[in-house]
């Protein structure tokens, strides 16, 4: 089951999330669109995923996560065959409130609520290291192949092959995710309202616990400084003197190094405290961004040195991330306490892009962009810090 999800999450991240960048300078060369105006149009689409993230959730803590996660890549499909003949901007701007609305019930937040209910939040550790695993490999697997197909055949002809790709993992998810043999699964009714109330009564015993707020101000932080620049990569590296070619293979590292940073620390730090994992790795992001600013026409040994140590990070995070609420939060309401916490991340990776392509308008260059990206990474780290440290005191 978790290497079905996670093979779903290739497909998902790759199609819907990091092929726009690509998809944005194609479709802006053809259409004489603007980057502001096509950056808006993720904008549009994060906004609407933070709204329906916490009523997924919620649907899938109540057993419907067969129909949401099936149903959200179905209707992608037609979405991404409907992008593929767009021409207007305002049929633009819809279709990515859809897909916003579809991407809240098939990335990885409804895919871990999955896998909570039928192992429980408890045991998912593992599980859920799996399908981060996998989905590591997303950039490596989709920016290649977005590029040959962008090469080949045209960014309308792309959207149709990725629409396919979609098609196929509906069905792959209507025929596996099995509710009834969830751990979580169960018959009585009565069972089921006492679930519904307990929890009820644990979302609202984390709102008003100082944790819940210090881990949502970190989480929100961390999806600005990560979704400004999976978005911004591509010409980021571009300005900095880097080929397209070059670009595209400092990208590709991205996902092998996920990849590594989940292997690490599922077969060094299986039993690590998440709190403390995440300290650690929240040194990383500064680093990064703060070097990555500093230099000018840097060679390509050292982008893909910085491109793989913030994969490194980035892939460990994706674990903590997924496994703070049953460390620090509750057992219980896995799915609609994150949905929680996803609400303002979301808003973040929508206000982020665009912020940025604003930013980058002020002078016609990512400078100021990457030192606000750093700026951000040291506000990340230091409300990451202040939730461990809470959490600490509370366990003692």
């Amino acid at each position: 089951m978790a290497n079905i999800l996670g093979a779903g999450q290739v497909c998902s991240w790759g199609s819907l999330y990091y092929s726009f960048p690509l998809l944005a300078q194609a479709m802006g060369a053809e259409l004489h669109w603007s980057k502001s105006e096509i950056f808006f149009g993720a904008t549009i689409s994060m906004l609407v995923t933070a709204v329906f993230t916490y009523p997924v959730g919620l649907a899938i803590d109540r057993g419907y996560g067969r129909w949401m996660m099936s149903g959200a890549s179905l209707f992608a499909a037609l979405m991404l065959w409907w992008w593929s003949s767009v021409s207007y901007l305002l049929s633009f701007y819809l279709l990515s409130a859809v897909i916003g609305a579809l991407q809240a019930g098939c990335l990885y937040e409804p895919a871990f609520a999955v896998m909570a209910r039928r192992v429980g939040a408890a045991n998912s550790r593992a599980r859920i290291t799996t399908i981060t695993l996998w989905g590591g490999f997303a950039s490596t697997a989709f920016i290649p192949l977005e590029q040959y197909l962008l090469d080949t055949v045209g960014w309308r002809q792309s959207l149709l092959v990725l629409a396919l790709i979609n098609l196929l993992w509906a069905a792959i998810y209507f025929l596996c995710i099995q509710p009834k043999y969830d751990l979580e699964h169960t018959n009585v009714a009565q069972t089921r309202e006492d679930n519904k109330a307990r929890d009820h009564a644990v979302v609202k015993a984390a709102l008003k616990n100082s944790i819940f707020w210090l881990l949502l101000l970190a989480l929100t932080l961390y999806s600005i400084m990560f979704t400004v620049f999976i978005f911004h990569a591509y010409p980021i590296l571009q300005e900095k003197g880097l080929s397209t070619s070059d670009v595209v293979n400092a990208l590709i590292v991205l996902g092998p190094a996920q990849v590594l940073g989940r292997i690490l620390i599922a077969y060094f730090a299986p039993r690590a405290p998440m709190r403390i994992v995440g300290s650690v790795i929240a040194c990383v992001f500064p680093f990064v961004f703060g070097i990555l600013a500093s230099i000018e026409l840097p060679a390509f040994w050292l982008v893909a040195l910085l491109i793989g140590c913030y994969g490194l990070a980035n892939g460990i995070f994706t674990i903590v991330r997924s496994l703070l609420v049953p460390e620090m939060l509750s057992r219980h309401a896995y799915g609609a306490l994150n949905g929680l916490l996803t609400i303002p991340t979301m808003v973040a990776r929508a206000v982020g892009p665009v912020a940025a392509a604003s930013l980058w308008m002020l002078g016609e260059s990512y400078h100021i962009v990457l030192i606000a990206v750093c700026g951000t990474a040291i506000l990340f780290a230091l409300a990451f810090w202040a939730a461990s440290w809470v959490s600490r005191v509370r366990a003692a």
